[in-house]
């Protein structure tokens, strides 16, 4: 059941630049160009973002590219680091401590337990020389999973959930289609049942019929394990078929967030609006 008074995750203030700023964008943005500072060169990927997700919740980010909508995932997955910011997550110290602030061990510990990441590339998620049940085995096993046993059973349970059949699941996910690859990543991402789940770009570079297969399963999987979701996407199309709130980012900010049938019938920005009109 969803319920989205509850939240599950708080994201204030992130920042994430590459470059040190100088006295021109440190103090003030608007000497910016776009989201580059002219003088030190420093390019402001995230700026000041900040949003709240809820028990059940697929939150939906969009968004062309570059406008940093995948650094802030990978930011919020400790793949890359933070000028400044804060996240708590709710299921970890009942979301009082800044989990910025604690200890690669503790990261780890939280990206093995209570976080799953889908990438665009299916190389980045799996190990590709290894069998698909290897891969589930291998995050179960880093989860602290050690009885064989129960480690192939709930493989293959979740196997099952994605549909990989049976006589393949002992196949290199190198062998695999597209989409079959990004179910295996799914189910990977999936087997610490972590109370919040990214997805960037998930759908990107597949077929259209396979697109299709591939959102009605994260669909599925929502609304059967309840699990809150992030979904990053350039395609205004898929955000509208899965998610219940949308932020809109353009050049490091977000621009405008709110339901997101409310920005599908009524944008504001003409960033927005163009998104909206290239969709109809």
């Amino acid at each position: 059941m969803q319920d989205f008074e509850k939240k599950v995750l708080s994201v204030k203030n992130i920042t994430r630049q590459f470059g040190e700023g100088c006295e021109y964008c440190n103090e003030d943005k608007s000497n910016l160009n776009r989201n580059y500072c002219s003088h030190c060169y420093t390019i402001y990927a995230c700026r000041d973002v900040s949003f709240d997700l809820y028990e059940g919740e697929i939150l939906g980010i969009v968004g062309e590219s570059g406008s940093g909508k995948s650094t802030l995932v990978r930011s919020l997955y400790f793949e890359q680091e933070v000028a400044k910011g804060e996240v708590y997550l709710f299921s970890h110290k009942e979301g009082k401590e800044n989990i910025f602030n604690t200890t690669s061990q503790q990261k780890r510990y939280l990206r093995d337990y209570s976080l799953g990441m889908v990438y665009q590339n299916p190389y980045l998620g799996l190990q590709m020389k290894f069998s698909a049940i290897s891969n589930i085995a291998q995050k179960l096993i880093a989860a602290g999973s050690r009885n064989v046993g129960q480690i192939s059973s709930c493989a293959n349970e979740l196997l099952d959930v994605v549909k990989i059949e049976e006589f393949r699941r002992k196949d290199a996910p190198s062998t695999f289609s597209g989409g079959m690859q990004q179910r295996v990543q799914i189910a990977k991402a999936l087997s610490n049942n972590p109370p919040v789940l990214f997805l960037d770009e998930v759908t990107t570079g597949l077929d259209l019929s396979v697109q299709a297969n591939v959102l009605d399963l994260i669909r599925k999987i929502q609304r059967d394990l309840n699990i809150s979701m992030i979904i990053v996407s350039h395609d205004l199309g898929v955000i509208k078929m899965l998610a219940n709130r949308t932020l809109v980012m353009l050049e490091g900010c977000v621009i405008e967030s709110g339901l997101t049938d409310q920005i599908l019938e009524d944008p504001q920005q003409p960033y927005t609006q163009q998104l909206v009109h290239s969709l109809l």
